[in-house]
């Protein structure tokens, strides 16, 4: 960008940087993006390509279906760029008392305007015939989908250049000062900055409630039609709640390429990238005990990424005060892929001075959080 003033600065090229450098693009600032390694090839690369509302709290099913709402208003080579899929997700009960909680959370689901059904023992299996025999029923949300994320993550990378930003990978980004950072010895500058940097942003910006979470994911070989549907058990929220030890829930996605997709577990181990074998083992014995025929497929890839997590399981997005002209969009825990356009939106909005679609006000990063243990 020699020669030419840089409005804005985003820390970070996974999906949200790369949605937050378009949406400020389209807003007519000069963006630069730095990207400390290689664009999407972070987070956003190791996570499942989920675009689905979570009903967790008030503020998470306003940006998670602001934000799919966002996915489905993309333009056709969007769409085809990003491998999207409105598969739909089911959501399994194993018992009475989880059917309890199916139709609760269709309530829920109905009062934000989302269709949902109800499955009953014998409608699931006839929508998913591999899930095992006995299970109560679900709830199938149609209007939910998948992604490749590396691939939209670089689609969204393409529009903001093709509004004039500047994407340097391999630019490590050493310190944010006030309007600016300090970057390979140099100091450049911006009237905004936002720390998009994904599990590594509290490195960047002290203080930051947010701690790397591993997780791991297992592809099997190509065997298409297996599962229709992303499939996902009740009590994945609260394996996901667990902010301790290590924890597995169900949760199959099927891929455009006729692949399954296993998950998920999550880990507090710093940043130990190790694949644990007794983890992944838990995680496959936890899908086959819901899906059988998962034990004939072969797998062909297992590997771990870091989910930016937070104290109580909500982004931060906004202002941060300490620093002058410094934004966060980070910590979107395992929810980043379906946030990213919503975040974008919010953080464009607030900079802008615009009122955002959804209250800002549950995602401002110095909301009263403890910083989580690890």
């Amino acid at each position: 960008m020699t020669g030419r003033r840089t409005d804005a600065i985003v820390v970070g090229a996974g999906i949200v940087g790369a949605a937050c450098a378009a949406a400020l693009a389209r807003d007519g600032m000069r963006v630069l993006v730095l990207e400390s390694g290689v664009a999407a090839l972070g987070t956003t690369a190791a996570g499942m390509g989920h675009l689905v509302v979570m009903d967790d709290s008030p503020a998470q099913i306003a940006l998670t279906g602001h934000s799919a709402a966002l996915w489905a208003a993309q333009d056709e080579t969007m769409r085809t760029a990003s491998e999207l899929e409105w598969c739909g997700t089911i959501w399994v009960a194993e018992d009475d008392a989880q059917m309890d909680a199916v139709r609760e959370k269709q309530r829920l689901y109905a009062q934000h305007g989302i269709t949902s059904e109800v499955l009953d023992e014998r409608s699931v299996r006839e929508a998913e015939p591999n899930l095992r025999p006995g299970l109560a029923g679900g709830l199938r949300v149609p209007s939910d989908g998948v992604i490749y994320p590396p691939a939209a993550a670089i689609a969204l990378l393409q529009e903001a250049r093709r509004l004039g930003s500047v994407v340097r990978e391999g630019a490590r980004v050493d310190e944010i000062v006030a309007n600016g950072v300090r970057c390979a010895g140099e100091t450049l500058s911006a009237d905004v900055v936002v720390n998009a940097a994904g599990a590594a942003a509290a490195t960047l910006t002290v203080g930051l409630p947010v701690v790397p979470r591993k997780g791991h994911l297992v592809i099997t070989e190509r065997h298409p039609g297996f599962c229709q549907h992303q499939i996902v058990e009740l009590g994945y929220l609260t394996s996901a709640h667990v902010m301790t030890g290590e924890s597995v829930a169900f949760n199959v996605q099927p891929r455009i390429t006729g692949q399954v997709l296993i998950g998920s577990s999550r880990e507090l181990v710093g940043w130990d990238a190790a694949v644990n074998r007794r983890v992944v083992g838990r995680m496959i014995e936890r899908a086959c005990a819901f899906m059988p025929a998962l034990a004939h497929l072969t797998a062909v890839r297992t590997w771990t990424g870091f989910r930016p997590a937070t104290p109580d399981k909500l982004p931060l997005i906004g202002r941060w005060p300490e620093v002058p002209g410094l934004w966060i969009a980070a910590g979107h825990e395992g929810l980043g892929i379906t946030t990213s356009l919503g975040t974008a939106a919010v953080l464009a909005d607030l900079i802008a001075g615009r009122e955002p679609a959804v209250d800002a006000g549950a995602f401002a990063p110095d909301r009263a959080v403890e910083v989580a243990a690890h």
